[in-house]
């Protein structure tokens, strides 16, 4: 069965993502795949301290070492992320920075939320999705602040972003499924 991990990447008090994040792996419940969510929260990786790059998967750390273990499990990946200053989180964009072989050769989709739907967050995670060598899909969830969350913190979605989220699971089930056949060549 194919393995994907939902990573909620914001780490705040009182984040909105916690609320997305769920909304994902609820929705996702009914899926031929099976989907786990990975709190960065939960992981509690330090900012990058491995002497050597990931590139070269010599980890020293026994938190890289775990982090590296978890990631190697899965097929694939939804990202929710948050926007903050037109980017991703430094939470989320450090535990990418920690691994490389981990992410080589599978697929990725993103969740954004933010003023204009994370969308330059997005946009970010997908140049730093390539350097990883992870295939990410076309189909995103862009969630407005203003739009599906009342008072910018309650998260109500609107009924348009579940067939996206559909959309977006068929893609990346696909993908991953197929980087599958990639990584035992």
């Amino acid at each position: 069965m194919t393995k994907i991990a939902i990573i909620l990447g914001s780490t705040r008090p009182n984040r909105n993502g916690a609320a997305v994040a769920d909304w994902v792996h609820k929705s996702a419940a009914s899926r031929d795949a099976s989907y786990d969510l990975i709190d960065l929260r939960d992981v509690d990786l330090p900012f990058l301290d491995e002497a050597i790059p990931p590139s070269q998967g010599r980890y020293e750390h026994d938190h890289t070492k775990k982090w590296a273990q978890q990631i190697a499990d899965y097929d694939g990946f939804v990202f929710v992320t948050p926007e903050y200053n037109h980017s991703t989180s430094a939470a989320l964009k450090n535990a990418i920075d920690y691994l490389y072989a981990e992410w080589n050769n599978k697929a990725c989709a993103f969740v954004g939320y933010g003023s204009l739907g994370g969308s330059r967050a997005i946009e970010h995670l997908r140049a730093i999705a390539s350097e990883v060598q992870l295939a990410h899909v076309r189909q995103q969830v862009s969630l407005s602040l203003l739009d599906d969350f009342k008072d910018y913190s309650d998260f109500q979605p609107r009924a348009l972003h579940d067939d996206a989220l559909e959309t977006l699971f068929d893609q990346l089930e696909s993908w991953a499924g197929a980087m599958r056949t990639v990584r035992a060549a």
